[in-house]
């Protein structure tokens, strides 16, 4: 790579970095006073001149300074050698928050609230995905003779409740019994292997009297807790901040607001998130969904023990503090992951 090259990067960076700041096009004169970049000013503008024939900058008005183009944006991400980690003292503040949290409802909440304000983005987190979970407990609660509470309870964190109407009361040994039996079936494995050893408990059982019926009761309620739900939930905070920045998206605002609402493609690329750690950024049409032009979205996967959970990250108009914003993201990703992997 020759210097040249290397010293137009710098006079990108320079544009990149002043345009996000003060959302006005940037001219050659601006640079030179605000960046040591060690040329002159004709020189700078040489430069601006390859940028803009190669793609980089474009510039939106006549006799206008000069911004970065989607093509601008991705070798800048791509060029970033260091993203500015966090202070000792940022990250324990996002540790000790997410840690408060009661449950893992509490958790996401949490997460999307303090990601949004940390990015001044949306902020978006998937709550775990059921195909990933498996089971940790069960408990088996006698709230009367005839009637069980079933608690689920999986290493993601998420807890499902199920009330059984027993066809016969069973007594506290029995409880004890139908507790156990459930527990050997269920505990450890994934959900779906957890559904298929539970259903083949309640047959195995058949004809065994009321701890058959108990069990089979149960069987069917947990079948149903078990399986994988054809929906998925996200958790979204911040999306006001789109407002803050209604020009950066050419009057497409509407359309980006609709595509969150509808949530498909959001999903869709937070499922492409398969490594807790790695950070993706898609830039405009990156996105491949028209709705999501004039917007960059950085995700990012969360888990523990090397287990992915699921998927999160912000949306926010291409004009964004992206080292500041990825450094904030993997930040609350890990934690997430250590919050809930370790409940």
């Amino acid at each position: 790579m020759g210097s040249a090259e290397d010293r137009r990067f710098e006079v990108l960076r320079a544009i990149v970095a002043d345009f996000v700041a003060t959302k006005e096009p940037i001219g050659s004169k601006s640079l030179v006073e605000r960046h040591n970049l060690g040329v002159s000013s004709a020189t700078v503008r040489n430069d601006m001149a390859v940028l803009e024939a190669e793609g980089y900058i474009a510039q939106p008005h006549t006799s206008s300074g000069r911004v970065p183009t989607e093509k601008g944006y991705r070798e800048f991400v791509d060029r970033l050698e260091d993203v500015k980690p966090l202070s000792s003292a940022e990250r324990s503040a996002i540790l000790g928050f997410l840690e408060s949290g009661v449950d893992l409802d509490d958790v996401l909440r949490r997460a999307v609230r303090l990601l949004a304000q940390l990015t001044r983005q949306v902020a978006i987190v998937q709550y775990p995905t059921l195909s990933t979970s498996s089971v940790r407990h069960l408990e088996v609660v006698a709230l009367t003779p005839a009637r069980l509470l079933l608690v689920v309870i999986t290493d993601t964190g998420r807890v499902d409740q199920r009330i059984v109407e027993l066809g016969d009361p069973l007594d506290e040994h029995d409880v004890a019994k139908l507790r156990d039996l459930l527990g050997q079936a269920l505990e450890g494995k994934p959900l779906a292997a957890a559904s298929i050893a539970v259903a083949d408990l309640a047959s195995q059982l058949n004809g065994n009297g009321g701890l058959a019926d108990a069990v089979g009761r149960s069987a069917t309620m947990l079948v149903e807790t078990l399986v994988e739900h054809s929906e998925e939930r996200l958790v979204l905070g911040g999306t006001a901040n789109l407002t803050r920045n209604t020009a950066d998206f050419g009057g497409s605002l509407r359309s980006v607001l609709e595509a969150l609402e509808e949530q498909v493609v959001v999903l869709r690329l937070l499922a492409a998130q398969q490594e807790a750690g790695k950070i993706t950024v898609r830039i405009g049409h990156e996105t491949e969904a028209e709705a999501m032009a004039g917007t960059s979205v950085i995700t990012t996967a969360y888990g523990s023990s090397g287990k992915v959970y699921g998927g999160m990250g912000v949306l926010g108009p291409t004009r964004m503090d992206y080292p500041g914003t990825i450094a904030n993201v993997a930040a609350v990703a890990l934690y997430i992951g250590q919050v809930l992997g370790s409940r």
